[in-house]
């Protein structure tokens, strides 16, 4: 039974590739949603500022051109090498790091963005669970059906036929429901690119590549049994859509492809080895992507006044680019030179005060210098970042750094009880929100300790939640 029924425990893996597909509901991160692996899983989410301001560059338009508020999707960068995205529950949409590696232009990336927009736009993780139940039904059918035409005829041989005739059916099924999902999410996606008057051209261009692959890859594979068209297919829909509806003619502005470049140069600077990074940079290549890369790479390398350098000759001729004083102020405090770092981090949240990363960055700096006169300032940007992010374990745990060097010793149990929340450990958190609470003073913050150890009891927690209360206390152990 374990064999007859691994296809449908496999249609996860099978759908991940431009289709939603069913996850956990959140990516639990080391550190909250701050960077790291999700558990067990070796999911690694990337956190930049500027590649995440470049995602909405192209996203946003393209929600509201489905009717959908930008600020309900959460976009989240993982590393793989993969070209793929995908949305799940919640309206969360992924992008691998791939898709924005071996894209060749900012286009691409929008065709992708769009069509998973469609997914969000068209209900479709809403209707898929179903949908796998009923096929999962109807394959344990077919092996009754089977075990009764065994017991009925005395050959064993019956129950294999039918059981896997009924399997073979319900897959079909299935991939049919969605491979009609892609074809919908093709069709809207084209339709939300004629709303902002991009081009599709990009689309088209990955659906040439992707075909080369699959051809390569599936040689004589049924396409009954695929959960999506055949990219031929696909672009023969889109190559007609072009031709002869409303298809824009316009690629994405010249903003959005300059911020493309500049973060898929960041992304190989961090990501490629260096003597990739040279061969996809080269020397002679003047360019500011090309030498935000090779900045990176030098860095990488331990050369970090190469780096520094690097990154001063891109700032004389973009002073007002935050992401580049952000990447300077980096540089330089994981270089140790963190008295440097502070003008270059201060200046990036000046110029992106919207941007809880970088102004969590510049606590930390002020944090790590051990200045007394420096930590209020540290204090108000940890309280401005988690004002635009209270998703963010890290800055909570910064913030309680920050606040028990001050000697403001409930604050700091505060904010370490919303640390521990957000990392799961339960035990933690009701400890410091209790200790909070008893020790603040009537008002705001000791109501926040109250519903944290509220919140943190055994009998309030889910069932994921216990599960990862007693994985916490077999650690300590």
């Amino acid at each position: 039974m374990g064999k007859l029924l691994a296809p449908f425990r496999a249609l996860l893996l099978m759908l991940a590739f431009f289709t939603p597909v069913l996850v956990p509901g959140t990516v639990a991160a080391q550190g909250g949603r701050d960077g790291g692996r999700e558990g067990g899983r070796g999911v690694v989410v990337i956190r930049d500022a500027e590649t995440e301001r470049m995602l909405r560059g192209f996203a946003d338009p393209l929600f509201r051109a489905a009717g959908i508020d930008p600020a309900r999707v959460d976009i989240t960068l993982i590393q793989n090498r993969a070209i793929n995205a995908f949305v799940t529950t919640g309206n969360r949409m992924f992008i691998h790091t791939g898709l924005i590696l071996q894209a060749g232009g900012a286009s691409e990336l929008a065709g992708v963005l769009a069509h998973e927009t469609g997914h969000i736009a068209g209900g479709h993780l809403a209707r898929l669970p179903d949908e796998m139940r009923m096929a999962m039904l109807r394959s344990l059918a077919a092996m009754l059906l089977g075990a009764g035409a065994a017991v009925a005829t005395g050959q064993g041989e019956a129950f294999g036929a039918v059981a896997m005739g009924g399997q073979a059916s319900a897959l079909g099924g299935l991939f049919a429901f969605t491979r009609g999902q892609e074809q919908a999410a093709d069709q809207a996606a084209l339709h939300y690119l004629e709303t902002v008057g991009w081009s599709a051209a990009g689309l088209e261009r990955l659906l040439e590549r992707l075909l080369d692959q699959e051809l390569l890859a599936v040689g004589r594979q049924d396409p009954y049994f695929r959960t999506h068209p055949l990219s031929r297919d696909r672009l023969d829909f889109v190559r007609e859509r072009m031709r002869h509806g409303r298809a824009a003619r316009a690629m994405p502005p010249a903003a959005l492809e300059g911020a493309f470049a500049m973060a898929k140069a960041k992304l190989h600077g961090f990501l490629d080895h260096p003597a990739l990074v040279l061969r996809r940079y080269p020397a002679e290549d003047a360019s500011a992507p090309a030498r935000y890369a090779r900045a990176i790479m030098a860095f990488r390398s331990g050369r970090i006044a190469e780096a520094a350098a690097g990154l001063d000759s891109l700032l004389a001729e973009q002073p007002g680019n935050p992401w580049l004083h952000e990447m300077k102020g980096q540089v330089l405090f994981e270089g140790h030179r963190a008295a440097e770092a502070l003008p270059a981090y201060a200046a990036a949240a000046r110029l992106a005060p919207a941007e809880p990363l970088i102004r969590t960055a510049h606590a930390r700096v002020m944090i790590e210098l051990g200045e007394p006169a420096l930590l209020p300032r540290a204090v108000a940007e940890l309280e401005a970042s988690l004002a635009l992010d209270r998703d963010s374990a890290f800055a909570w745990r910064q913030l309680g750094i920050a606040q028990g060097r001050l000697g403001r010793m409930p604050l700091a149990d505060l904010a370490l009880a919303e640390e521990a929340m957000l990392e799961e450990d339960f035990p933690a958190a009701r400890f410091l929100a209790r200790r909070a609470e008893e020790a603040l003073p009537p008002g705001p913050a000791r109501l926040r300790a109250a519903d944290l150890r509220n919140a943190a009891r055994r009998d309030n927690l889910t069932l994921d939640q216990r599960a990862a209360e007693r994985e916490h206390e077999r650690r300590r152990r």
